[in-house]
């Protein structure tokens, strides 16, 4: 027992010295505790989790003409087959690439909601040293050091924290996986698109070749004419009428040609460029497109087996349900939430100074006052669901629609390849009897210039007819989900 002893009449001072050191002592203690627990919290509102957004980045459709081109020229020209071409596609192709990142960008979204469900584990190490300022606090004491310390501590600890209970993020987290899913059935579905458009840049070069060699045809036919004018002019056998009327058909010809090897080489560029070849590279395709029929096709068997096949469709479904998923998470927000937090740790003013310490915090939060967020992330939820049932609605009725338009065009183009083919044969035959005619004396040239069009308009028909013919069958194929599986099968090889 301690007592404190003075004369009378000296309690006053006393007692306002003793009420300096108590205040010292409580200055010391506070900022020792501060030291060691940091910033004590004064309590914060919860915020309540949004629902999983069902959106997917849109790639363009002009996407899939363009590539990611990394590969060096090669010396020459580079031969390709059409199994090359789509190889190269699927592996440079812009559209595929920008649909594989949604996927990435898919997975980390599921990754965070995962984490959400998941404890948070943390390790710290804290090495304190401090010094207070008796005077900048409001002491200043006689006889008294104005400085104190400098003292400190060291801490080890581990932190716990886990949501142990919240239905919203478990369905945010469905939503997510759901989202991740239809990503990856994007990609699927973009590899058809690659086929595609790869399909399509080469066949159309095969047209082009088939045009540049029917216009040089004409061109030799017109030039062989022109000479035949111009030497029976000289003979006084034919007027000079004949002359200039061949060589502006020779000439016409000429031009035709010029266009046509134009129309090649820059289709030749648009297919490089397709499948990431350098527009320096110099190509040989390799593969014709010879006219092969299809067996009859049930139009209504093809478009239930394009339903089951298209992965588009089956990832409108896998969005369908991730928005049914976000819906069900926006009402959960009303839901209470349980969860854990905790640490652990050693704490003293060295390591071998030291002691355990714990804490351990279970929190029982309910939604009181955040009706009106609530309702907003349910009418957002629900716009989203209702926008993914109609679009998957419409992409039912496209592709019967593209299923029924490319039988269509098949058996159109078909029947144009059957009557072109009937037109080449009959144009060459009245060429030959007009070139007999006019060399006889016959009749003038003219015939001659009229049958050399015909014959030029009914090779161009065939070859287009042909081309219609080709890609109708590889519009099939891809409206049918099976391009990049079965193109062999819907497009002729060699």
């Amino acid at each position: 027992m301690c007592v404190l002893q003075g004369r009378k009449g000296a309690a006053p001072a006393t007692s306002a010295m003793l009420g300096k050191w108590v205040a010292v002592g409580f200055l010391v203690y506070a900022a020792g505790l501060q030291a060691q627990l940091g910033t004590v919290s004064t309590g914060t509102i919860q915020n309540l989790p949004s629902p999983v957004q069902v959106t997917q980045q849109q790639v363009q459709a002009d996407s899939y003409q363009g590539s990611v081109a990394d590969v060096p020229v090669v010396p020459g020209s580079l031969p390709l087959t059409l199994d090359e071409a789509v190889a190269r596609g699927l592996q440079h192709n812009l559209g595929l690439i920008l649909t594989a990142n949604n996927v990435v960008a898919a997975r980390s979204t599921q990754l965070s909601q995962l984490q959400n469900l998941l404890p948070t584990v943390n390790a710290s190490i804290k090495d304190a040293v401090q010094e207070t300022d008796l005077q900048a606090e409001g002491l200043r004491i006689p006889g008294f050091p104005t400085i104190i310390g400098p003292y400190g501590f060291q801490d080890f600890r581990a932190t716990l924290d886990w949501s142990l209970i919240n239905v919203a993020n478990l369905r945010n987290y469905i939503a997510s996986k759901h989202n991740f899913v239809a990503a990856q059935l994007s990609v699927q579905d973009a590899r058809d698109e690659v086929v595609l458009s790869v399909g399509n840049a080469y066949l159309l070069v095969i047209a082009d070749q088939a045009r540049v060699a029917s216009t040089a045809q004409q061109v030799e036919t017109s030039r062989v004419s022109f000479e035949q004018a111009r030497q029976q002019h000289l003979a006084g056998t034919s007027p000079l009428l004949d002359e200039l009327r061949a060589r502006v058909e020779f000439q016409t010809q000429q031009q035709n040609l010029i266009q046509a090897q134009a129309t090649l080489d820059k289709d030749k560029l648009a297919l490089a460029r397709v499948i990431g070849l350098p527009v320096e590279q110099q190509i040989t395709l390799t593969d014709s497109a010879p006219y092969k029929q299809l067996d009859a096709i049930d139009p209504d068997a093809a478009v239930a087996q394009a339903i089951g096949n298209r992965k588009d469709l089956q990832g409108f479904v896998e969005q369908l349900k991730a928005g049914e998923a976000a819906k069900g998470a926006a009402k959960a927000e009303r839901y209470p939430t349980v969860s854990f937090s905790g640490d652990y740790g050693d704490i003293g003013t060295n390591v071998r100074k030291s002691h355990g310490t714990g804490d351990a915090t279970g929190t029982l939060d309910i939604p009181v006052l955040e009706e009106a967020k609530i309702r907003g992330d349910e009418a957002e939820a629900e716009q989203q669901l209702e926008q993914k049932r109609a679009q998957l609605g419409n992409l039912r009725g496209q592709i019967a629609q593209d299923v029924r338009d490319s039988i269509l065009d098949i058996q159109s183009a078909q029947k144009q390849v059957s009557v072109a083919q009937s037109n080449v044969g009959l144009a060459a035959e009245a060429l030959s009897e007009a070139q007999q005619q006019y060399a006889a004396g016959v009749t003038d040239n003219l015939a001659v210039s009229d049958a050399q069009q015909q014959v030029a308009q009914a090779d161009d028909q065939y070859i287009a007819s042909l081309y219609q013919h080709n890609v109708a069958k590889l519009a099939l194929a891809r409206a049918l989900g099976v391009a990049s599986t079965n193109l062999k099968q819907y497009v002729g090889g060699r």
